[in-house]
């Protein structure tokens, strides 16, 4: 039996009209018929009575319909059930995201989503630079955003961003101002905002802030960063934080504190993505990376 038989047989099933038939199928109402009767003659069973003006399903024919258009509903669905057979399976891998990332930061991350879908489903995972780049390099994590600076020689590192930062001061005391001098921080205690979600860093801004006079430390464990806002605005600290106002960080800003740039200090956050190497050269993260460094060419700043 042929294929071509069974999709004679709904056509003229469906029509119930040979001419119809014949012109819906591009072909003549003839050979129709006559293709019509090879199949009952194959199959044994007289699937049509016909008149001269009208056509009608017989018993045998109506218990062939459901079974003709199953059988060419499978044949039709070959090619895109091979297609789907074939092509690479799509596998979820996570990517880490530490606290406080940039809306355009995210968007990219977004678009990295959508750029790989057909080949991975990409979850977000949060946590502190240290777990994260801990958990990219023990495989846990496919790649992940970390503040700067890491040091690991198995990850590939990338900078996709770097962020002015600004004081968090008491608003009180320095109303109406535009900038502020690091000199004039110098009798208000510091509040590290991110000694442990990224220490490297924060050990950095220490020293940075020692070599311009800050002295005074004010360590606040288990205290988030609306917590150290609260504290600044009491008006005996002061912290640092990013000063772009679309950072998620502002909405920690409480009454009584606010975000001043440095007249004569220039300090940045950096924000890079990293990966494991050896999952990246002809690895099972190569077709990821190579989205990343499509859609993460070229640093934001802000």
């Amino acid at each position: 039996m042929e294929m071509l038989h069974l999709r004679y047989f709904v056509a003229v099933a469906e029509e119930l009209n040979f001419s119809q038939a014949a012109r819906k199928l591009h072909m003549a109402a003839s050979p129709l018929s006559q293709r019509i009767k090879d199949l009952e003659h194959e199959l044994g069973h007289k699937l049509f009575d016909r008149s001269t003006h009208h056509v009608t399903l017989t018993a045998a024919g109506s218990a062939l319909l459901p079974i003709a258009r199953d059988v060419l509903e499978q044949v039709n669905a070959i090619p895109w059930r091979l297609q789907e057979a074939v092509k690479p399976r799509r596998s979820t891998v996570f990517v880490g995201i530490p606290a406080g990332v940039h809306p355009a930061l995210r968007e990219r991350v977004k678009r990295l989503e959508e750029r790989c879908h057909d080949r991975f489903e990409l979850k977000r995972w949060p946590g502190t630079t240290p777990d994260l780049v801990a958990a990219v390099h023990e495989g846990k994590l496919a790649l992940s955003l970390v503040r700067m600076p890491v040091t690991d020689p198995a990850l590939e590192i990338i900078p996709v961003q770097v962020e002015r930062l600004g004081a968090v001061v008491p608003a009180a005391r320095f109303a109406g101002r535009e900038t502020v001098d690091i000199a004039e921080l110098r009798d208000l205690s510091y509040i590290p905002s991110a000694s442990e979600s990224i220490p490297a860093y924060s050990d950095d801004m220490d020293r940075k802030l020692s070599n311009s006079g800050i002295r005074k430390r004010l360590k606040v464990g288990g205290t988030e960063y609306s917590g150290i806002s609260e504290l600044v605005a009491n008006g005996s600290s002061f912290s640092i934080t990013m000063l772009d106002p679309a950072s998620p960080m502002h909405l920690f800003l409480v009454d009584g504190a606010t975000i001043l740039p440095f007249a004569d200090f220039r300090p940045q956050l950096e924000t890079a993505l990293v990966w494991r190497r050896d999952r990246a050269e002809e690895g099972d993260l190569a077709e990821l990376v190579a989205g990343v460094r499509e859609i993460f060419a070229e640093p934001l700043s802000t």
